[in-house]
């Protein structure tokens, strides 16, 4: 009897969706398991990614039919009266609040979500127009994100730079891992990250200034989820042509003797990747290739966003790499998030990598984007 009044109250809310994810959610564990799975690190990866998404809204479930059968329970032994039948209906308004709660915390959890938020990035800033100072801004950015990084306890790796005599860079690309894939999804670095695509604006006296006057200037910012298996990309070796040549320092001066730099074109999309930080070859390659397969990736998602002509507002969705999306104002310590409209005077703190109220910002208007979405289903 209390199992059949469990049900019906689950049934009540029509969790089907939640069903299926708790089905997945098993078979991925089962998987998991398997010794084919453990030898395959990156198998391994991209179903602890799957496993943790399904996570979220699984353990939220079970919470659900808990206390669904709990409320059925209860109002099974009241029914059938006794002594104690006052005393234990008592408990069922507390009962029945229990379940309304679990159950929006279900309805919640099975909002769309971001897919790729557990996944790792490959996050690239690029010296836009303002010569040196933009290029020394763009080390600034990549400072900040480094620091970042620390106090999230991700790894940090810089894959490619093109560095200039002042200390700055023209172009430099770092991959960005989490230690291990995060039990919520939502602490991933995909899901902290992506929101920094676009132009960052910064407004300050450059060093080569004499004149003392404030100078606007401009970084690109483009961060690519990371494919952590590599059959999720197919690439013929036929589509790609790939060029080695000797490493070069800044101004073009010679720093390797031998042909350890490599350059990889996809030929289908003319796609090209060049690594030359490593001294050999093969680490290069392996480099060029992680960076062009998180590139391809982007591109499908984009000609489907487009194909679909869905207006989403996270990157994953549209991606418009014109679009200010930040200012850094030195003289007044202002930093100033152009989407989500957050301002604070503590640019200071912001550089040092302290990101997670702007990011945070940014989520939540994400978020309640999502919901609006829903709502006009």
């Amino acid at each position: 009897m209390a199992e059949n009044g469990a049900h019906q109250s689950v049934a009540d809310e029509d969790f089907s969706a939640a069903e299926a994810m708790l089905a997945e959610y098993r078979s991925i564990e089962q998987q998991m398991a398997s010794p084919e799975v453990l030898a395959d690190p990156n198998k391994l990866r991209s179903l602890g990614r799957q496993y943790a998404q399904l996570g979220s809204v699984v353990s939220r479930y079970e919470k659900y039919v808990a206390a669904a059968r709990d409320l059925a329970d209860m109002r099974d032994i009241v029914e059938a009266g006794g002594d104690d039948a006052a005393l234990f209906a008592s408990e069922i308004p507390d009962l029945e609040e229990r379940l309304e709660t679990a159950a929006a915390d279900v309805r919640d959890a099975l909002i769309p979500r971001d897919p790729d938020d557990a996944r790792d990035v490959i996050l690239e800033v690029k010296a836009g127009e303002g010569g040196e100072e933009s290029a020394l801004f763009a080390a600034d950015l990549l400072r900040m994100y480094e620091r970042y990084t620390e106090k999230r306890g991700w790894t940090w790796q810089i894959l490619s730079a093109t560095r200039t005599e002042l200390g700055g860079y023209k172009d430099v690309e770092v991959g960005i891992r989490a230690k291990g894939v995060p039990d919520d999804p939502a602490e991933g670095v995909w899901a902290h990250l992506k929101f920094e695509a676009g132009v960052h604006r910064v407004q300050r006296v450059p060093v080569t200034e004499s004149q003392g006057r404030i100078h606007t200037s401009a970084a690109g910012v483009l961060v690519f989820a990371e494919v952590d298996d590599p059959g999720e990309i197919e690439i013929a070796d036929s589509d790609l042509r790939i060029d080695v040549f000797r490493s070069s320092g800044p101004g073009g001066q010679s720093v390797n003797t031998t042909d350890s730099a490599v350059r990889i074109t996809h030929l289908p999309t003319g796609i090209t990747v060049s690594m030359q930080d490593e001294k050999s070859q093969i680490k290069n390659r392996e480099s060029a290739m992680r960076v062009l397969r998180a590139r391809l990736r982007q591109k499908q998602l984009e000609e489907q966003a487009a194909a679909e002509a869905e207006q989403r507002r996270s990157q994953v969705r549209t991606v418009d790499r014109s679009e200010r999306v930040r200012t850094y104002n030195f003289p007044e310590n202002r930093i100033s998030d152009h989407r989500s409209g957050y301002k604070a005077y503590n640019l200071d703190a912001v550089m040092n990598g302290e990101l997670d109220p702007v990011i945070e910002s940014l989520q939540r208007m994400d978020e309640n984007e999502r919901l609006e979405a829903v709502g006009e289903r």
